[in-house]
């Protein structure tokens, strides 16, 4: 069976409906979520609307900010998660399905796991809010606290950074495996990088194709300029945020 994994939407609707697109075009039967719907972008009632088709779902911290109280945000991320509760409180649709958005939201688990794959937003020991970052390579003691949270593999977001951590400590990006990491016997975690805001140089969004014990990382183009576009137009969102998405950064 093959299943998508995306994570980091930041309510980036032009990134997810080509991601969506994609998969469909792949013949994924199941796509799974690793949060952040929500955050950041223009569209936060229609992404949410459709991650809630998926089959699985984990909360992220900017979800979270959104439903609870936000913390450990910068002062421009604030103001986003607060418009975004905004738009969540008082969309222009229906009260059932607001409802249904609020519902979906506060139930969202913070791990899933299915026979030994794990998966979170931040980390194995964190779920919400631990970055795991490609340089932790050089920390041989949090990468031996990780793994030991991991049965066999972990799938993660939240630093948008896609690539596979192995235990051994390698860090290895998807151009350096042609995109493609056979999963074998050794504990390994994955990044699937992010669908609505990559930050590793490549603006195309990025997501997992996972099948036959093996990932396969995929990159699509979006009509970004009308995230852009989007976000300039409505001030409690920085223009930094729309800025940032041409330079995948």
């Amino acid at each position: 069976m093959k299943r998508a994994i995306v994570s980091d939407i930041h309510a980036n609707l032009e990134a997810l409906t080509a991601v969506l697109a994609d998969i469909a075009s792949q013949g994924a039967a199941e796509i799974y979520c690793l949060g952040d719907i929500v955050g950041y972008g223009p569209n936060p009632c229609e992404c949410v609307d459709q991650v809630m088709q998926f089959d699985a779902c984990v909360l992220g911290n900017h979800d979270q900010g959104a439903v609870f109280d936000p913390e450990g945000f910068s002062a421009g991320a604030e103001r986003a998660i607060f418009w975004t509760r905004s738009q969540l409180e008082s969309p222009p649709d229906s009260p059932a399905q607001n409802l249904r958005r609020w519902d979906f939201l506060c139930e969202l688990p913070r791990t899933i796991r299915e026979d030994g794959m794990l998966f979170v937003h931040g980390s194995p020991r964190s779920p919400l809010n631990e970055y795991v970052f490609p340089e932790d390579v050089h920390n041989p003691r949090k990468l031996e606290k990780l793994f030991s949270a991991v049965e066999r593999f972990c799938f993660q977001g939240h630093t948008h950074v896609p690539g596979v951590l192995t235990e051994d400590g390698r860090f290895l990006r998807p151009d350096q495996l042609d995109d493609v990491y056979p999963l074998g016997s050794q504990k390994t975690m994955i990044n699937v990088g992010s669908v609505g805001q990559p930050r590793d140089g490549d603006r195309r969004s990025c997501y997992v194709l996972w099948e036959d014990g093996a990932v396969r990382f995929r990159r699509v183009e979006y009509p970004l300029e009308e995230t852009a576009r989007k976000i300039y137009a409505i001030p409690e969102l920085d223009d930094f945020l729309g800025d940032r998405l041409r330079d995948g950064r």
